[in-house]
């Protein structure tokens, strides 16, 4: 559901917002529905594909010293902090021995890590993020608190929904590390580039909020890890 306009935090309270807050206000029963089909969704594939957990967690061992699962910190609905699930593709502590975002031919990237990303299959445990009700299936990709500080006032706006696992954006920026090839200067680049044109098709969701829509984007997703 969506909060209240003054139950906002202050920082969202702003004209740039208030167009999105009105869009989404105007959509509240499809919002509860879509939250209803994440969690039955998410249950229901988690329960089916839970064979396939155990393999992975199994190369994951086998492959590197290490946990199974990443977990990082990142921005969800209303500005708010969770930890993501993702299976671990990097060697131990990479968060701190490179960037924010992953290169094209990271060396950080374990031998499994390779396959997994190839095929998404890294992001399968959000479907845990989904089930609790921090992540969607689709929305904004939730970014790092050191990316949100960059967010203009309007891109705030994509904070008052739940972020996703998947969305137009990632359909179009599936192949975002090879845009990112520079280590110096790819947090700039990728604040100053990439997450400007990521934004333009996030707000555009917003404002043509529907579930068909979100649906159409699955089906995209599925086809472009396919492709």
């Amino acid at each position: 559901m969506l909060k209240k306009w003054n139950e906002l935090p202050a920082y969202m309270q702003t004209k740039e917002v208030r167009p999105y807050y009105e869009i989404l206000k105007k959509q509240q029963g499809k919002l509860m529905l879509k939250r209803i089909l994440d969690f039955s969704m998410a249950t229901y594939m988690f329960i089916l594909f839970s064979p396939i957990f155990v393999i992975i967690a199994l190369s994951i061992v086998i492959d590197t010293h290490g946990g199974i699962f990443f977990r990082q910190e990142r921005i969800t609905q209303y500005g708010r902090k969770f930890k993501i699930y993702k299976f671990r593709t990097m060697v131990r502590n990479a968060d701190k021995i490179g960037t924010h975002v992953t290169l094209e031919n990271d060396k950080r990237i374990t031998h499994v890590g390779k396959i997994l990303r190839k095929y998404r299959l890294d992001e399968l445990p959000q479907l845990i993020n989904i089930i609790i009700g921090d992540m969607s299936f689709v929305g904004t990709r939730p970014e790092s608190t050191y990316y949100v500080r960059g967010y203009t006032k309007e891109m705030l706006a994509t904070l008052l929904l739940p972020a996703g696992v998947t969305s137009e954006a990632s359909v179009k920026f599936k192949d975002e590390e090879k845009l990112l090839n520079n280590e110096k200067t790819v947090d700039e680049n990728y604040l100053k580039e990439i997450l400007p044109r990521k934004m333009e098709y996030n707000l555009k969701g917003i404002k043509n909020f529907s579930l068909l829509g979100e649906f159409n984007i699955l089906i995209k997703t599925i086809f472009a890890v396919i492709r």
